[in-house]
């Protein structure tokens, strides 16, 4: 086991190792400023703490130097995702493709922009032929499940999520999405069991908590209900409405969460933007729960 002195000297390698990953890119980059991968790389790093203004930059620098280049493109659409210029995304993945027709990950992210602008037929095209290339990607399935089921093709969304969960078993959206497809067709008492299931793997899971509370009204466990309405909001869920009529008192909304809407559906995690020096602070104190753990 290492001592306390160990530990910190360790844990400052490892905060050191991993920024200076990026003055390594930066220096390739200096040497070479026609090193397309060096910017790619560089772009990569920053997607890592979720910098993705200046990842799109260094992604768009490697696709002037390398107008072919099917992975700038496709993690330039990415960070484009994460900054909700959706359209912009949605022709860059569609650049990536015609330069790589066999890239799964590029229809999938494809399938599920389009998914939030509401092509839920587009989606179901593109996860189709992620499926084709790769039958095995869990990602792909989740896709194709979430938009059968803005489809109404409720029983082909549950054994898309149910096939996402035989591949992840850890998946917890596969449970919460198959929850949520169970709920529509009024079965829940298994959807209820999935909810369950998605806050084993996620006990920090809102939505999951604030939909298993609904199932459990639905069956007359106001109690319990009640109980889950409020751990929902206690995570950072507007579980207001549900707690008013289950609980038996009036709640305050929590209105950072209301903007975004009730009870919406989880396409991805996403995170916001947040500086540096606050996944310094991440990475040590996930090293330092590994420290203990060894």
């Amino acid at each position: 086991m290492k001592t306390p002195l160990d530990a910190e000297t360790w844990i400052k390698e490892q905060v050191e190792d991993f920024f200076s990953k990026k003055e390594g890119y930066t220096k390739a980059i200096e040497l070479d400023p026609n090193d397309a991968e060096a910017y790619v790389q560089r772009g990569l790093w920053e997607t890592t703490i979720d910098n993705y203004i200046d990842a799109r930059e260094d992604f768009t620098k490697a696709i002037k130097i390398n107008p072919n280049y099917a992975e700038a493109y496709l993690n330039r659409g990415i960070s484009k995702h994460h900054l909700q210029d959706y359209d912009e995304a949605i022709l860059d993945f569609s650049k990536a493709i015609e330069l790589d027709p066999n890239n799964a990950y590029a229809y999938i992210r494809r399938g599920s922009t389009k998914h939030l602008l509401k092509d839920y037929k587009g989606a179901l095209e593109d996860s189709n032929k992620a499926i084709k290339i790769d039958p095995n990607h869990a990602h792909a399935y989740y896709v194709r499940g979430i938009s059968k089921d803005d489809l109404e093709d409720y029983n082909g969304s549950i054994a898309d999520h149910t096939k996402v969960i035989e591949i992840d078993p850890d998946f917890a959206e596969a449970y919460l999405q198959r929850g949520y497809t169970k709920n529509h067709l009024e079965d829940y008492s298994g959807a209820l069991v999935d909810y369950t299931k998605a806050i084993e793997i996620d006990p920090d899971f809102a939505s999951a908590y604030e939909s298993r509370g609904i199932s459990k009204k639905n069956l007359g466990d106001l109690t319990g209900a009640c109980k889950d309405a409020k751990k929902a909001q206690e995570l950072g869920s507007d579980a207001s409405e549900l707690i008013n009529e289950v609980c038996g008192k009036a709640v305050e909304p929590n209105d950072a969460v209301a903007k975004e809407g009730k009870n919406t559906r989880v396409d991805e995690q996403e995170v916001p933007e947040l500086g540096a020096s606050f996944y310094i602070i991440i990475i040590i104190l996930l090293l330092l729960g590994a420290l203990v753990t060894s």
